[in-house]
């Protein structure tokens, strides 16, 4: 998919390509999506990629899916989000819990082009999910719906919704369900459109709202039994929580190549940007950055299908940690461009638009917090019976990227790993096992695998005892901020585990030691553990491979594919 789609995209600096910077920036600048982008897309079939294959699509893991989108984000985080990553947030509801009819009606749907929509949000609560209060009334065989849904991508446009709704006055996780609403099939009187909401990112995307008032559905349009929603949209966040930021390392590619060929061709001091020491340090930490999450993000999809009782805590992390790791790395870019990075016009416009998407992109349908709120919980249990023993080590599979899957079976995915986290539980393994095969026992690498067991070890014994007021949603710093810190180590196993798999395959650069060895300490400088700063010649190793990926037209992720 991935290399069919960058053909299909064209060469971004083409001026006459419709999808090239230069014409998506301009889009942007419309608050539009780019002309004929929807249609060319529609051409490939994209909406294929977004139904399983038992129902026509092409859907077999997320893995793939993930990774074959990102070229698209890297042109166009709006074309990305507002094409399809809305309708696969909704669908993903149904493939998840609704029963064969409704499955098979809204794959016929996104497979004839139809668009969905995810309409969880309501402003007054925002992430707070049981306390919103848009209502679902059942009456003489009918639900009756009632109240507003606010900032939904395609709102306007959608061929089914995936609504969330109140179904019990009372209070508890049983109070909501799901519903999947054909709004062609309603009253018009009885849902209304509300104004379009105007975006600092993401311009292109058509955000509204709409209200419902005494509108009457079938009560079929129940998605699982009454009172499951909770359920079903927590198992649900699992499979996006872990494709959108995989999906978006392709918005930091972009901006990574932008830099790179600014920082070639300008020249300061007597010397390009790229020669002096600061620009340098920082295009290096970028690139480590999107390897980085690249690994995390990885090993949180493809333990949907190897691990999937125990994948909520790796794609709560990914969803934490990813967005905030390309949001860094693209700060950091934007000093090396200087006053380049705001400019709304000229060839590296495309840099500021990025920078605009990517916090509208790491939000999605639930914020930093929300995610690690998720994991808080469960701090405890995976502390005492996982981290504290060496148990079974997660598969080889987890860390290969793009290999083959086994199906993801959406019925075992589990609203808690109860205590189980064999990646997590793997870092002293992997980290013993780096120094074995790196032979650096003695140099910086050895002393970063040091420091981040001996964090791991602490953290477990702080996460062990957690006071109880520290272990729910409504935990202060201290839960939070050990979620925060799992989610690090988590990023350190992912990449000592995509190491040695590359190793295995006798890859010169990601079985070479300079990338792990940045990222390993980027990882401790988060964990408040990094010792002194990065070896310069770690810096050059890594701005070698960067350089010669863009001269090559490479992507700069683990796949390394060809651009167009």
């Amino acid at each position: 998919m991935t290399m069919a789609l960058q053909q299909l995209l064209g060469d971004p600096w083409d001026p006459d390509n419709p999808l090239g910077h230069e014409a998506v920036v301009a889009a942007d600048e419309a608050g539009q999506l780019p002309p004929g982008g929807e249609e060319l897309l529609d051409s490939y079939g994209l909406g294929a990629e977004f139904v399983p294959a038992a129902l026509g699509g092409r859907l077999t893991d997320v893995d793939a899916m993930a990774r074959g989108l990102r070229p698209l984000f890297g042109r166009d985080g709006a074309l990305g989000l507002g094409y399809g990553v809305t309708t696969i947030m909704a669908a993903v509801n149904v493939w998840t819990s609704g029963d064969p009819e409704q499955q098979r009606r809204l794959a016929d749907t996104v497979l004839a082009g139809g668009r969905a929509a995810v309409c969880f949000h309501e402003l007054a609560h925002g992430n707070d999910f049981g306390q919103q209060e848009f209502a679902a009334r059942p009456e003489n065989g009918s639900l009756v719906l009632n109240g507003r849904k606010e900032v939904i991508n395609n709102v306007g446009r959608a061929r089914a919704l995936v609504l969330f709704a109140r179904t019990d006055p009372g209070a508890g996780s049983r109070s909501h369900s799901l519903l999947l609403v054909d709004p062609a099939a309603v009253a018009p009187a009885s849902m209304r459109p509300m104004p379009r909401f105007g975006t600092v990112g993401v311009r292109g995307c058509e955000l509204g709202g709409v209200e419902f008032t005494d509108c009457r559905i079938p009560e079929s349009s129940l998605i699982g039994p009454p009172g499951s929603g909770m359920e079903t949209a927590l198992r649900a966040f699992q499979i996006t929580r872990a494709a959108l930021p995989s999906m978006a390392l392709g918005t930091l590619d972009t901006q990574l190549r932008v830099t790179v060929r600014f920082a070639r061709e300008r020249r300061l001091y007597g010397a390009t940007v790229a020669e002096l020491p600061h620009a340098r340090s920082l295009l290096a930490t970028a690139f480590t950055g999107l390897l980085t999450a690249d690994c995390l993000t990885t090993a949180a999809c493809r333990a949907l299908h190897l691990l999937p009782g125990e994948a909520g805590p790796y794609a709560a992390a990914a969803k934490y940690l990813g967005p905030r790791i390309l949001l860094d790395a693209s700060d950091g870019l934007s000093v090396v461009l200087g006053a380049r990075h705001y400019l709304r016009e000229g060839p590296y416009a495309i840099f500021q638009k990025h920078l605009r998407d990517l916090p509208v992109l790491s939000l999605g349908h639930a914020g930093p917090l929300a995610c690690l709120a998720s994991v808080v919980p469960q701090l405890p249990a995976l502390a005492r019976q996982s981290w504290a023993n060496d148990g079974p080590p997660p598969p080889d599979a987890l860390f290969a990227a793009g290999g083959p899957l086994p199906p993801l079976r959406y019925d075992r995915l589990a609203l808690s790993a109860r205590g189980r986290d064999p990646l997590g539980a793997a870092w002293p393994a992997l980290g013993r096992a780096v120094l074995r095969e790196s032979g650096e026992s003695g140099g910086h690498l050895g002393t970063l695998v040091r420091l981040l067991t001996a964090r791991f070890r602490e953290l477990a014994h702080e996460c062990a005892e957690l006071p109880r007021p520290e272990r729910t949603v409504t935990a202060g710093p201290q839960g939070f901020g050990a979620a925060a810190q799992y989610a690090a180590l988590l990023a350190a196993a992912a990449c000592a585990g995509t190491w040695l798999d590359r190793r295995r395959h006798s890859d010169p650069f990601l079985g070479g030691t300079a990338w792990l060895t940045a990222a390993l300490h980027r990882l401790a400088e988060r964990l408040g553990s990094a010792p002194g700063q990065l070896p310069t010649a770690v810096e050059d190793e890594l701005l070698a491979e960067l350089f010669n990926r863009h001269d090559r037209h490479a992507g700069f992720d683990l796949d390394r594919l060809p651009l167009a």
